[in-house]
């Protein structure tokens, strides 16, 4: 395995350090009042700032407006991009699934269309595969798409939708044969946001957010020419997708991670329990966490770079990231006490309690998107131990 990254790389590093570190302050200088870190104006902003900037399209070929770096390159702009703070976008659906998606089985035709728009940020993407009854059974989706001439009539109910309420576009995972195999009748469409009969219903968060949504499907006209690859052959481009996902997507969080645990060590000196013996070891073994975790990114990184298939090590890593980001938020919110209990409202008189509340809310739903824990030890048993079904 790779530890750490080669000369030349570093001082790649170095130069994209100095860009953000000169851009990311004054942007921030520039926004009209304090940034809520978690406000969707916000993370969008940066984002346009950013490719505007030309960093965008990062793997991309350079025949299609991208960069073509490399992975390690990749990883280390995602590195530094975290380590000074800056959002995360509200565009990463677009960017980091189906980007690499469309540039590997879309026609030059949609490429030409519809890439262009997620390069300069001007047109967002939602993704939508989640049903009330297929959830992580995603095979039992029962959206369907019946093809009358020169379109598909599009039905059906998708949830947990992530920025569907903003989002132009929609990749769309939806039946196309009812009488074949679970995952041999399913197509993959691009789906105008704005047609007739798409309808989005957002769900309330326990943050007080909405950046989930149910979004409802009612025969809804979708061309013929935005389906993507082969009729019926939807599931190899899902899956597909969700490799990409895995690329680079742990990145990000692992960094803030690291950032939070040391967040959580002043939290601990400014409330006077850092020499409670048990918040020692706590903290201690977070640190371990955080550790753990980025080695398990250089693994991950490695055996891409390797040409190496994404295996049962993405389960281990979104498995131990999650609930060890639970716990984490946990431990801030036993050191915060009573001042936890005034919520997440970012605009209250005790605003790092809020963010710490904030968090500590959010997390209890790390272990359920992008796949459960009891999926993913599910997956782990099968691949790599060889348990039964």
């Amino acid at each position: 395995m790779q530890v750490g990254y080669a000369a030349e790389d570093e001082a790649f590093r170095a130069e994209l350090r100095a860009w953000f570190e000169t851009h990311y302050p004054r942007f921030v200088a520039a926004w009209p009042q304090a940034p809520d870190p978690n406000a969707l104006d916000w993370r969008r902003a940066w984002e346009d700032y950013v490719c505007q900037a030309g960093w965008s399209g990062l793997g991309w070929p350079l025949a299609y407006g991208g960069k073509a770096w490399s992975l390690t390159r990749q990883a280390i702009f995602h590195e530094e991009q975290a380590r000074i703070g800056a959002p995360l976008g509200v565009n990463l659906i677009g960017h980091g699934i189906l980007a690499p998606t469309l540039i590997h089985f879309a026609s030059e035709a949609q490429k030409h269309r519809y890439l262009p728009g997620i390069l300069s940020n001007r047109e967002v993407w939602c993704q939508g595969y989640s049903e009330p009854g297929a959830g992580s059974d995603l095979a039992a989706l029962g959206t369907r798409a019946e093809r009358r001439g020169d379109h598909y009539l599009l039905n059906g109910h998708k949830i947990w939708t992530s920025f569907a309420h903003i989002a132009d576009y929609c990749f769309v995972l939806a039946r196309t044969d009812p009488a074949a195999q679970r995952h041999k009748g399913i197509s993959f469409l691009l789906v105008d946001m704005k047609s007739p009969g798409v309808r989005v219903q957002p769900i309330r968060q326990i943050t007080g957010e909405a950046d989930f949504n149910e979004v409802f499907f009612e025969d809804v006209r979708v061309p013929l020419d935005a389906l993507v690859g082969e009729e019926n052959g939807g599931w190899r481009l899902a899956m597909a997708a969700a490799s990409f996902e895995r690329g680079t997507y742990f990145i990000p969080r692992q960094v803030r991670f690291a950032q939070e645990v040391k967040a959580l060590q002043r939290l601990a000196i400014d409330t006077g329990a850092d020499r409670d013996a048990h918040l020692r070891r706590e903290v201690t073994r977070l640190a371990l966490d955080s550790h753990l975790l980025r080695l398990k990114g250089l693994r991950a990184l490695t055996l891409a770079l390797r040409g190496g298939p994404p295996g049962a090590e993405g389960s281990a890593t979104k498995l131990h990231w999650s609930e060890a980001h639970q716990r984490l938020t946990s431990t801030a919110a036993e050191l915060l006490g009573e001042r936890a209990l005034a919520g997440p409202a970012p605009g209250g008189h005790d605003p790092a309690a809020a963010l710490w509340a904030r968090e500590f809310l959010w997390t209890r739903a790390e272990t359920i998107l992008a796949g459960t824990s009891e999926v993913q030890r599910n997956i782990l048993a099968e691949q790599m131990l060889g348990l039964p079904r």
